[in-house]
């Protein structure tokens, strides 16, 4: 069987699982520390996708290092139908909070100039967490699109 880069069990499948994490974790952090983000119920949907997110690819990156520590072959049909599924739902979960905090933002910052009149709000740091998130979307959608030509493979 041909080996993808960012298949499960090796190590560029690890790097890619660290990565969402790093990424994901980043994206809430600096959204958690923005005041007054719970107050938009997109931002709330950001935090949530986002920690879903973490704990995937946490869980993902942990089952990683088991099997190159182990060298065990996490390429069989059922294992790698489970992770196209979990990385579809997740990547589609990431996409659409990413988008509709992109959305508030650019409805606030640049359409209503309301970040301008409402000094207070750290739109900035809004929008470097929503920048984040969509970089973790990317990763995961390269994930999901190796699962899904592993999984076609079979």
């Amino acid at each position: 069987m041909k080996v993808f880069i960012g298949s499960p069990g090796t190590i560029s499948g690890l790097m890619l699982r660290v990565y969402q994490c790093a990424f994901a974790a980043a994206s809430i952090a600096v959204m958690v520390s923005a005041s007054d983000f719970s107050s938009y119920t997109a931002f709330c949907y950001l935090i949530a996708s986002m920690g879903l997110q973490l704990l995937w690819s946490f869980g993902l990156a942990c089952l990683d290092v088991y099997a190159l520590r182990k060298k065990r072959d996490l390429q069989n049909p059922v294992l790698v139908s489970l992770f196209v599924v979990g990385d579809w739902v997740t990547a589609m979960l990431s996409l659409a909070a990413a988008c509709s905090s992109a959305g508030v933002i650019v409805l606030y910052a640049r359409d209503l100039d309301f970040c301008r009149a409402q000094s207070h709000l750290p739109c900035n740091q809004f929008e470097i967490s929503i920048i984040l998130a969509f970089i973790t979307w990317i990763l995961v959608a390269m994930s999901s699109h190796v699962m899904f030509w592993i999984l076609a493979s079979f």
